[in-house]
């Protein structure tokens, strides 16, 4: 009796699945939190995601038009182009360099949440029922501080540890992203025989139909009144040391 397979084999189901998210990873997020003005224009502050060297988002005020100058990209937009992978491969870790930049006028203090989950490729509905933790990416820790008490499974929340200064770069917070081939096991098969004696079988994945979404957002507050304004803004207590380091209490 002859087997037909199907069209999809293990390894291209699942990079294929992996690899058709790339393009439609949700938009960066850029905002300002501007709920504390502490006697200081607020619509002085700007700031900037960069990824891999280039800008993804930003919020600046311009001073000459009076008004603020946004944008919202795409993270992940050229991964595999970069790279030279026509589709994801498994393992691979992929460049993906964040960091923040101040593009504003005045010196800030500057926080960035990440997070990274599965959806339903069709629906776009959170799969809650999928690993985030098979989302790898790796976390510099250089320059920045983590709170760990924000941290779930599919969240990070990292602190600037010392003053951006206007014009200024961080150290990324982020440098590489990879898939965990984990998500290739297979968890169940069926065949059906037609009445020619074929054979179909069908091959069943944890993940089929799911897409990963990387998400990252910045915010920033003034230094002035530097610990009245974050714990107004971000809702945490912190301490400034005389050189502007910043630590989490």
């Amino acid at each position: 009796m002859k087997k037909k397979y199907p069209l999809i084999l293990v390894a291209s189901s699942v990079i294929m699945l992996a690899a058709s998210t790339i393009g439609s990873t949700k938009a960066t997020l850029t905002y300002m939190s501007d709920n504390y003005l502490a006697q200081i224009d607020i619509k002085s502050i700007g700031v900037t995601l960069t990824e891999n060297g280039k800008d993804v988002s930003w919020r600046d005020y311009k001073h000459k038009d009076d008004a603020w100058s946004e944008a919202t990209g795409t993270l992940l937009g050229s991964m595999l182009k970069d790279a030279g992978d026509e589709k994801l491969i498994l393992d691979k870790k992929y460049n993906e360099e964040l960091a923040v930049k101040n593009s504003g006028s005045i010196d800030e203090y500057v926080r960035v949440t990440v997070r990274h989950y599965w959806v339903d490729k069709e629906s776009g509905e959170k799969r809650g029922d999928l690993d985030p933790s098979k989302i790898e990416i790796n976390f510099t820790n250089d320059g920045w501080i983590e709170d760990t008490s924000a941290k779930t499974s599919e969240r990070n929340v990292f602190y600037y540890s010392n003053i951006l200064k206007k014009g200024q770069t961080s150290p990324d917070f982020a440098d590489k992203i990879s898939i965990n081939s984990d998500i290739a096991t297979i968890v169940g098969s069926t065949s059906t025989t037609d009445d020619d004696g074929y054979t179909t079988i069908t091959t069943t994945y944890e993940y089929d139909g799911a897409q990963f979404v990387l998400e990252a957002s910045v915010d920033a507050v003034q230094t002035h009144n530097a610990q009245s304004a974050i714990k107004s803004a971000w809702g945490v207590d912190v301490g400034i040391s005389d050189n502007g380091a910043l630590s989490l209490q």
